[in-house]
């Protein structure tokens, strides 16, 4: 516009001209805010649902990668030696975190994390000085957001997130989320430890009232059971009738006997549920058997499960006698354990069976078909001879939408040589870990070695 032009008034611009930009709408302002609200309450939610250690973080990296829509998550818990206790990673698969190689050490920037009593916001965290390297099988990655687990003046964790190169980097709003979750999470670890040292107290009483309980009631009957079979063998040959009296005695004190250690048993717990939760006993478990036995046994967890404590009891014996079939019978070169919230699956790449005909010779089906029923759910199973067998606890303790974590990633998992059946379940793992090696591999940040 020239100065010899006249000025047209601003109230009579024309319709040409480019609009003005309007003003977010409150309305999806409101809608957002809820949405992120009720994200961030289920998370919080999710994780102070939780008495295990285990489990508490295994929901904070679920939800932190969740919120934030991050490619990579893990939480660290610190030890006293220079390492991590415990590493939980989301995002990377199974294969690829046996590749990535040990735990972590407090090197590099997990160090870095630990040290700050603030949140570490970075857009490349190869450019920053704190960072060393990581091994040759880690993904790539660049933007970082790292928040300190704090307590205090004392700093529990580390929850890590990335993004792959490329991708964006996170926001301020990403880190008051994170921070937000890290002061919940600090809580809940720190309840967590508290119930499970209580927890170890009940064990150790428990099994000190088990000891009494079999010293007062059982080892009194065996004791009488001896004197009355001792008393029989001496009158078997001057008064068989009397013999025959004692024998009786014998019999029904050792009924008797058989009841009572029958009571016992039922109240016995095991000791691994109460320190450790179902899931972890589950992976130690197997993680024995793969060490025990030639087959591989491998062990992959895609979600929590939340159980009442006598339903881990029925879980726990289910699997003991899927996977006791498998070594017993299948002859199978490899066994795999499926844990998710609403399925427990057994399957193996052994001989099968009919199972019609199994049905009426044992293998143990009857009883666990009456504790999937005792716990509200049923029993699958698939096999046929020679194209092995999957056995599936179906529970019917399926999470609300919110507390359900997002859907599979590329890569995540490990190659199926189709020897296994495959799960129908989301693929997803959200812990680490495997038969041959119970503890998680460092998957989000230099694979703690620099």
């Amino acid at each position: 516009m020239t100065a010899s032009q006249p000025t047209e008034p601003s109230s009579a611009a024309p319709a040409s001209a480019a609009p003005s930009p309007q003003a977010p709408d409150p309305d999806s302002r409101c809608r957002e805010s809820t949405s992120l609200l009720h994200e961030v309450s289920a998370a919080v939610g999710a994780i102070t649902r939780h008495l295990s250690v285990h489990q508490v973080l295994e929901v904070i990296v679920s939800s932190a990668r969740r919120l934030v829509g991050a490619d990579y998550a893990a939480i660290g818990i610190p030890d006293d030696e220079g390492g991590f206790a415990e590493f939980i990673t989301d995002g990377i698969g199974e294969e690829q975190r046996l590749k990535i190689g040990p735990l972590p050490r407090q090197h590099g920037m997990l160090a870095a994390i630990l040290t700050e009593t603030g949140p570490i916001l970075l857009d490349d965290l190869r450019r920053d000085p704190r960072y060393r390297w990581w091994p040759k099988a880690h993904p790539a990655m660049a933007a970082l957001l790292g928040v300190p687990i704090r307590d205090g003046e004392r700093t529990l964790g580390i929850v890590v997130l990335t993004n792959d190169l490329g991708k964006p980097g996170f926001t301020e709003t990403d880190t008051d989320l994170i921070e937000l979750l890290a002061s919940h999470a600090a809580i809940a670890i720190t309840n967590a430890r508290l119930y499970e040292r209580s927890r170890e107290l009940t064990v150790v009483e428990e099994r000190n009232r088990l000891a009494r309980e079999l010293h007062d009631a059982v080892m009194q009957r065996l004791f009488s059971l001896r004197l009355s079979a001792r008393a029989a063998r001496k009158l078997v040959d001057t008064d068989p009738e009397a013999a025959v009296a004692r024998l009786g005695e014998v019999e029904t004190l050792a009924a008797d006997a058989i009841a009572e250690l029958r009571g016992v048993i039922v109240e016995l717990r095991p000791a691994e549920l109460d320190v450790h939760g179902l899931v972890e006993t589950l992976r130690r478990h197997v993680t024995l058997l793969d060490r025990l036995h030639d087959t591989e046994v491998a062990f992959e967890v895609h979600s929590p499960v939340d159980l009442s404590r006598d339903g881990e009891v029925e879980v726990l014996r289910l699997v003991q006698e899927a996977l006791g079939n498998a070594f017993r019978h299948a002859r199978a070169r490899r066994v795999r354990v499926t844990v998710a919230t609403d399925r427990i699956q057994i399957a193996d790449d052994g001989i099968g069976f009919d199972a019609a005909e199994a049905a009426t010779r044992g293998l143990g089906l009857l009883s666990m078909r009456e504790r999937a029923k005792a716990l509200g759910g049923d029993l699958d199973l698939a096999t046929a001879p020679g194209e092995g067998t999957v056995v599936t606890l179906l529970l019917d303790t399926a999470p609300d939408d919110d507390d359900e974590p997002d859907g599979g990633l590329p890569g995540d998992g490990a190659e199926d040589d189709g020897s296994v059946p495959d799960d129908p379940g989301p693929t997803r793992a959200t812990t680490s870990g495997t038969a041959s090696d119970g503890n998680a591999h460092n998957d989000t940040e230099e694979g703690g070695r620099g």
